[in-house]
């Protein structure tokens, strides 16, 4: 019967009457890649496999999660940019996706016009986080500490360009404090220097620190975002802690290469609906800290441009480049 359906679809289209959603119904046939552009065990990470084992039940196919991080996430991109435009390539971006085109010098892709949207995914708050040793209770006496010893203190990051490393430079911007960025090659090995000591603070992902804050091994000093957030009810946000103003969450989108026919991109679009709505999923992810935030192709492709313009400004006011 499927041998039929396809010489049928063959049949129609050869006449010119075959509709865009025949085109590839029997999609996915085989496993699909999933690449993360980011390390193991990060907030990416973290909501690519909880996707990725739904959409493998949904779709029945498996979708294979593959980590391709560095570059502040545009290594992995560029790998998706350059695949085939079969929906047998996909990636998952978050917000460092529209920054790597103000902080690098040469990105080998556009942002924008080399991918299909496919779906936004999730939003998350970032925290102000910091190793119990440091003397500073909240954010004003961090600021004081800051400001009293210049360069002095550091803030680890999963990477040049990165989230947590712009939304360190729009804090050090915005209170006028001069900290030492200090780079690893993913979210991990940021947070386990946090929690070493090496590194005296952070802005992460809560997926990545939530667990620390509760067993009291880092010290939760604020989130990034407007409104508190439900995992963490008693942080303050850091314009209520001291720096009016200061607003960044981060959010997660599901990305083809540019030309991906729309009949594959609409079929994805309708399982990540469906999956983000069930109460499992829901639960999931605010397990993990993040909450579904879903948006369609078109909205989240007009958002992406709005961001993009939006990071490019504070990027630039913060005079943050890389090589």
């Amino acid at each position: 019967m499927r041998k039929i359906a396809k010489l049928t679809v063959c049949f129609l289209a050869a006449l010119g009457l075959a509709g865009p959603m025949t085109a590839h119904a029997d999609y996915p046939e085989r496993p699909v890649k999933l690449i993360v552009p980011f390390g193991p065990g990060g907030f990416t990470d973290v909501v690519a496999r909880i996707l990725g084992q739904k959409l493998s039940t949904a779709m029945g196919q498996q979708f294979v999660i593959e980590n391709k991080p560095g570059a502040g996430s545009t290594i992995g991109t560029d790998f998706v940019a350059k695949a085939t435009p079969d929906g047998y390539t996909l990636v998952m971006v978050s917000t460092a996706h529209v920054l790597g085109p103000w902080v690098y010098k040469k990105v080998p892709y556009d942002a924008l016009k080399d991918f299909t949207v496919v779906s936004k995914l999730v939003d998350s708050a970032y925290v102000f986080v910091v190793n119990p040793k440091v003397p500073a209770k909240n954010v004003k006496e961090f600021i004081a500490l800051a400001k009293a010893s210049p360069d002095s203190i550091r803030y680890a990051s999963s990477g040049n360009g990165g989230n947590q490393h712009l939304m360190g430079g729009l804090f050090a911007t915005m209170t006028d404090t001069k900290l030492q960025h200090v780079p690893y090659k993913g979210s991990s090995g940021a947070t386990n220097d946090l929690l070493a000591g090496i590194v005296e603070s952070s802005f992460a992902a809560v997926p990545n620190v939530l667990p620390h804050i509760q067993q009291g091994k880092l010290r939760a000093l604020a989130v990034t975002t407007s409104k508190r957030i439900p995992q963490l009810p008693d942080v303050p946000t850091l314009a209520e802690a001291g720096v009016p103003g200061y607003e960044a969450s981060v959010w997660l989108a599901l990305l083809a290469p540019a030309k991906t026919p729309v009949d594959i991109v609409t079929k994805l679009n309708n399982e990540i609906v469906k999956i983000l709505a069930s109460p499992e999923t829901k639960k999931a992810l605010y397990d993990a800290g993040v909450e579904s935030a879903y948006a369609p192709p078109e909205a989240m492709t007009i958002y992406m441009g709005k961001e993009y313009e939006r990071w490019g400004t504070v990027i630039k006011d913060a005079s943050i480049t890389m090589q």
